[in-house]
Formats: C-alpha cells, structure tokens, sequence
C-alpha cells in the first residue's frame, strides 16, 4: 500500500477490485487467473498490479479488507439500531465474513505459505468490536454484563461450523437467535441481588 493517500479513482480501483477478488477466490479458490480479477473489476491487469505486486498481496488484503469491513461497522450499527439490535445485525455480518473466509480458504493458504500472516491481528479487532457493541447493550440494560467477547465469537463460529452454507441461512439465523437469548439480563428472583 502507498504512502500518500490514494486519489479517488485509485481508491475505488482498489475496493473494487477488492471486492471482486473475495468473490472470485471465494468462487474459484486461489487458481483464479488475476487477469479474470481485473476484468470483473472493469480495470486493467497493471491497475491490479499498482495495487497489489503479488497474488498473494491481493489474497491478504482481501481477506483484510472483509475484517475491515465487519469491524468497522460497529459505529454505523450502534449510531442507527438500538444496542441489542446493533449487536444481532453486527452477528449476521459475522457469518457473511466467515462465510468469505471459509470460501478463500484455499487462497489464503496460498498467502500463508508465501510467509504472509493475513489473521495477525484478527482476533484482537473482532474482540475489540464486539467488546463495544456488548459494552453498548450492558449500558442500555438489553445485554448481560458477565458476558466475554471471546465467549460469544466462540458462539458465532459453532453457529457458522454447522449452519455456514448459504442454503442454511435461515437455520443460522435462528440459532444466532437462540444465542441473542442467551446474552439478555436475567432476572433476579425476589431477595437476591445480581452478582
């Protein structure tokens, strides 16, 4: 990646060809030609290469850009839906990105095996995320406050273990349902107090 910021043409060439690079790896696994990756972008093969000078370049910050994408959108969901919400939508975006990875994995073991490390710092930015969309919902009173965020992101990765296909969807969403539930306050019975 350049020093200087990237001017705005340069900057769309590059989501969109990032873009297009998690689909196609996702689709057709590492052998995709690059060639086939600049054209669905609609620039040219040296637009692909000013980029990024390798495949395995592409495949790193593709996988890093889909990590971007769901960390980065905790203020959005937490500026427009009311916590708990926030917290469920942030999930379904957790299975769309699970789903991207699973589907290059293939191309980033490709990356891996060149020396390049994409999950380095991986699951500090998903902690960090869900720990402010749980933080959110414990300060609204819809979230309980003895909950990790390592707990939960074990939780959504069962869920995408056994219903990450896209036919299961429907099946995904009621189990991040039933996980919703599990994350609501208790109720205290009379004469006790929280702990």
């Amino acid at each position: 990646m350049p020093d200087r910021p990237l001017r705005a043409d340069a900057l769309r060439n590059r989501r969109r060809l990032l873009d297009t690079a998690v689909r196609a790896f996702s689709r057709d696994g590492a052998e995709v030609t690059l060639e086939s990756i600049a054209r669905d972008a609609g620039v040219g093969i040296g637009t692909l290469y000013r980029h990024f000078p390798s495949r395995e370049a592409l495949i790193e910050a593709a996988y890093r850009n889909e990590l971007a994408k769901l960390c980065d959108a905790v203020p959005e969901l937490l500026a427009t839906l009311p916590a708990q919400a926030a917290v469920r939508a942030w999930m379904d975006r957790f299975v769309d990105y699970l789903a991207a990875k699973q589907g290059m994995a293939d191309a980033l073991r490709l990356a891996i095996a060149s020396g390049a490390n994409p999950f380095a710092r991986s699951r500090d930015l998903l902690h960090a995320a869900l720990g402010e969309l749980l933080a959110a919902g414990v300060a609204a009173g819809t979230v309980r406050s003895d909950v990790a965020p390592a707990d939960v992101l074990a939780g959504l990765s069962g869920v995408c273990l056994v219903a990450g296909e896209p036919g299961q969807r429907g099946q995904a969403g009621r189990l991040l349902d039933l996980l919703m539930d599990g994350l609501r306050p208790r109720p205290h019975p009379a004469g006790t107090s929280a702990k």
